[in-house]
């Protein structure tokens, strides 16, 4: 994974001067270096955790799971000081020097950022006082699901005539977002190509989540999910509209416990249903 290198406008220390008063066990994440003139004072790192405290573009709150990293930076005595706007800036701009992108700047005090990495999306918050005698960062990997399983059209017909329903796995969003990524195309060419053997075939197009963040929230980005899989039926693959009805149910109805990272993977789905 390559270093991101903060852009600094002031003298950089030798990092041999302070890394020796690093709390134990602590090292920086491999995607950053520190501002120089600082030491890590705390450090957490956890192989899967749920961030409640991101903020989306519109400045809500949102959750990111993945592997989870927290730094406290404290100022190390003698060491030029930077202003806590002087630390932000520096992180957004590595970030947007390597691709990613600032997802929302909170007053003068945090800033959220979001960076693809080695087909990781790596979210960041950094958060700096005006003083900046200690700042904080989270880093959260989140890893891209890989595709290994293609819809079938066969057994997804068969499933639906077996039981009504069939849940499709193969269709991609990123967190708290409604746009469909490419990696879906193959599965949504199998419902397709379903619907077009099958003339005859409704369905109800409905979107599921996890039970992570706030329920009203999950109930309309459920919806507005579904939505976007009639929308690309419709218009990319020339389906009629007048056969689809999408709806969402959020996270009120999991196949498996929310509990776990695998459970609450499962329960993020979009389902097919007969009418």
């Amino acid at each position: 994974m390559k270093t991101i290198t903060l852009f600094i406008t002031f003298l950089i220390f030798c990092s041999s001067s302070f890394s020796q008063e690093d709390a134990k066990g602590s090292k920086d994440h491999p995607l950053f270096n520190r501002m120089p003139g600082y030491r890590i004072t705390n450090y957490k790192e956890r192989e899967f955790d749920v961030y409640k405290e991101f903020m989306n573009e519109k400045g809500k709150k949102m959750s990111v799971e993945g592997k989870y990293y927290s730094y406290n930076y404290g100022h190390i005595k003698g060491a030029e000081q930077p202003s806590g706007p002087q630390v932000l800036r520096n992180y957004m701009n590595a970030v947007k020097k390597a691709g990613g992108e600032v997802v929302f700047e909170e007053g003068c005090c945090n800033v959220y950022l979001k960076v693809k990495s080695n087909k990781q999306i790596i979210w960041v918050r950094v958060k700096s006082y005006t003083d900046a005698g200690s700042y904080q960062v989270w880093i959260i990997e989140e890893a891209e699901m890989e595709q290994d399983i293609v819809a079938d059209p066969k057994t997804m017909g068969d499933d639906i005539e077996r039981t009504g329903r069939v849940a499709v796995y193969g269709i991609y969003f990123d967190t708290d977002s409604y746009t469909i990524k490419p990696e879906s195309d193959p599965t949504l060419k199998a419902i397709s190509e379903l619907l077009k053997t099958k003339s005859n075939l409704n369905l109800y197009v409905v979107g599921h989540t996890d039970m992570t963040g706030d329920l009203d929230h999950n109930m309309k980005l459920s919806e507005n999910r579904a939505k976007a899989v009639v929308d690309e039926l419709v218009t990319k693959y020339g389906i009629s509209a007048k056969r689809l009805i999408a709806k969402g149910d959020g996270p009120l109805a999991p196949v498996s416990t929310n509990k776990t990272n695998e459970g609450r993977q499962l329960n993020r789905r979009v389902e097919l249903v007969e009418r």
